[in-house]
């Protein structure tokens, strides 16, 4: 691709440098960490049903809870300087933690969403999820499209624990929403 250099060897970009880019011709997701653009393919049916189906069963667990954080979905950001910028798949705010943020930069999350797609598996297994924990993300759930579960990663200290794979037929429940209660096998099938 011509219209743009990815290696950081080359070039690295500030905020400003990013959104400036024009977008993708093949309409690639772009997300800036330390400087360093990363593209990955842009999601499919499959990955797109996840998302819409985590989204209302968050929404509605929250309601059920009495809840009053706050889920974000595609094209939110959290951002933490002029040189890191990520779009989660989804993310949870307590309301407790938006208090303390600058309502303008959200640079951290309680929860962070990613579903996994053979095209982003490995970025978002490892970069992101680096990232995420260096930005204090408390929870990652990495939901697998292809293998039907949902990983969940605590954060302890400044890394996530090993994680915990939940297939069809177990419940997800989450540390930072006490009480949250959700059937794996509704996160892929409706």
């Amino acid at each position: 691709m011509a219209w743009v250099n990815t290696s950081p060897l080359v070039k690295t970009y500030t905020l400003d440098e990013f959104w400036a880019l024009p977008d993708p011709p093949d309409h690639s997701k772009l997300e800036l960490i330390a400087g360093v653009l990363y593209m990955s393919p842009p999601p499919e049916y499959t990955h797109d049903n996840i998302v819409k189906r985590i989204n209302r069963l968050l929404i509605l667990e929250l309601e059920r809870l009495q809840n009053k954080g706050s889920v974000y979905a595609p094209r939110a950001a959290i951002w933490t300087s002029d040189r890191t910028y990520l779009e989660p798949d989804l993310f949870y705010l307590s309301a407790e933690t938006e208090t303390r943020l600058d309502p303008e930069r959200r640079t951290t999350a309680d929860l962070v969403i990613e579903v996994i797609s053979p095209g982003s598996a490995i970025y978002d297994r490892n970069t992101k999820a680096d990232t995420y924990a260096a930005l204090g993300v408390k929870e990652l759930w990495l939901a697998d499209e292809v293998a039907e579960t949902v990983e969940v990663r605590t954060l302890r200290g400044d890394r996530y624990d090993e994680g915990k794979v939940l297939a069809i037929g177990e419940q997800l429940t989450s540390s930072v929403i006490p009480g949250l209660n959700i059937a794996v096998a509704n996160v892929f099938q409706d």
